[in-house]
């Protein structure tokens, strides 16, 4: 896609990620508060190597894509991994290889970090995201538990 560019996160594209992010959010239903907004934000900016990152798509100059991802530690392996948390694009721009340009960046900054593993979770019903990550990734047997919230 000719007029695609995807570029870390800056500090004047809160307002752009936020929105990104909330539609994120409520796609799976869920919403958080603004002091999630703000230390988020923060620490995706820090640079800090055991910190958050966050690509932004932008297609001409119109935000319409975020990836959150973070390395970290493995006890199977010797190298870092790479945690895909958050991918998100805007639906009208679904379907025309934003979610994969941002995927395959995802993967070339955990190659440039020597992580020979990006992983994802994502919920049953995303069926449009499973699409994509069926043609660009490899679906595991893991299931996944949460400790219970009293």
């Amino acid at each position: 896609m000719p007029d695609l560019a995807i570029r870390p996160l800056e500090a004047d594209d809160e307002a752009d990620w936020r929105r990104l992010w909330t539609l994120y959010l409520e796609f799976y239903e869920t919403s958080v508060p603004e002091t999630v907004f703000q230390a988020t934000f923060a620490r995706l900016l820090s640079g800090a190597p055991d910190e958050y990152r966050c690509l932004i798509a932008l297609r001409g100059q119109r935000p319409v894509g975020i990836a959150h991802f973070l390395f970290h530690r493995h006890c199977w392996r010797v190298e870092n991994v790479c945690y895909l948390q958050d991918l998100y694009v805007d639906a009208e721009d679904r379907g025309t290889g934003i979610g994969r340009a941002l995927i395959e960046a995802v993967y070339a900054a955990a190659d440039a970090e020597g992580c020979p593993l990006v992983y994802w979770l994502t919920q049953h019903f995303n069926a449009a995201g499973r699409r994509l990550y069926d043609r660009i990734g490899e679906l595991t047997p893991f299931i996944k538990y949460n400790r219970p919230l009293a």
